[in-house]
């Protein structure tokens, strides 16, 4: 079998996985969509914005769960796995079998890839039939969450990758990688309105993947006339694709330079 045949097989077995352990269904998959009907529900009679751009609370939510569902089913996701995996002795076991770490990669990202846009549909749809919310009409719109949510997956899943490194056991993953995550989330405007976090803490989320992510989110979701609220006044989308690609290129250069079956401590 080819590498990328092995990498199939791999990530059938990956997704088969993921949907039979609850904590990661509940913390990863379904964590956006509760989030966003909490935030919908408790802020429903407000509004942001005035005049005929005027939006709920649902809809500027959206793309901030659109956003943390990126992070959550790349970084969180595969960190934790794959730190349990070295832990428990499941990579060791590969490691002595024909398959290529090349072809685990490729069940790792693959199987996010899919899932994370299982998520977004259903993420999308709940706030469309649980809160109305008004999707965008311009197919443009879609054609740019496509292109955001595949270089975002894949950015955020290789970090994770090389993030699983970190932790020393398995047991100590969850604590490693949930507090700096949702440190991120806090900075990069998904919980809070980013234009009103302090400008030394919008530039400290300006370095990392997450802020441009939800920024990207924003322009697909939203009226244009809240481009107004981000720095410069523009979506700058050319620059999401920028930074979000140079952290894919972080990722896999520190993916590269740190995986290995076991630990060297170990």
């Amino acid at each position: 079998m080819t590498t990328l045949t092995l990498g199939m097989v791999r990530t059938k077995y990956e997704i088969i996985a993921y949907f039979r352990e609850f904590d990661t269904l509940f913390f990863t998959f379904l964590f956006p969509i509760i989030m966003l009907g909490i935030f919908s529900a408790a802020f429903s009679s407000q509004t942001i914005g005035t005049g005929p751009d005027a939006i709920n609370l649902s809809t500027y939510y959206l793309p901030a769960m659109a956003a943390a569902g990126i992070l959550l089913s790349g970084v969180q996701n595969l960190a934790i796995a794959v730190a349990q995996e070295k832990s428990d002795g499941t990579l060791k076991t590969l490691g002595g079998t024909p398959l290529p770490p090349l072809s685990y990669f490729v069940g790792k990202l693959t199987s996010s890839l899919l899932t994370g846009a299982i998520q977004l549909v259903l993420l999308i749809a709940f706030s469309r039939f649980a809160f109305g919310v008004e999707l965008p009409s311009d197919p443009a719109r879609y054609l740019d969450l496509l292109w955001i949510y595949v270089l975002g997956i894949f950015a955020c899943g290789l970090l994770g990758l090389a993030l699983s490194a970190v932790p020393r056991t398995g047991r100590s993953a969850t604590a490693v990688v949930i507090p700096l995550l949702l440190f991120l989330q806090f900075i990069s405007g998904v919980y809070l309105p980013f234009s009103q976090l302090p400008s030394w803490m919008q530039t400290l989320a300006s370095f990392f993947p997450l802020k441009w992510l939800a920024q990207g989110m924003r322009s697909v979701f939203l009226p244009d006339s809240f481009k107004a609220l981000e720095v410069g006044h523009e979506w700058n989308l050319d620059q999401v694709a920028l930074v979000i690609g140079a952290w894919l290129v972080v990722g896999l250069i520190l993916t590269r330079l740190t995986f290995r079956w076991i630990r060297k401590d170990a």
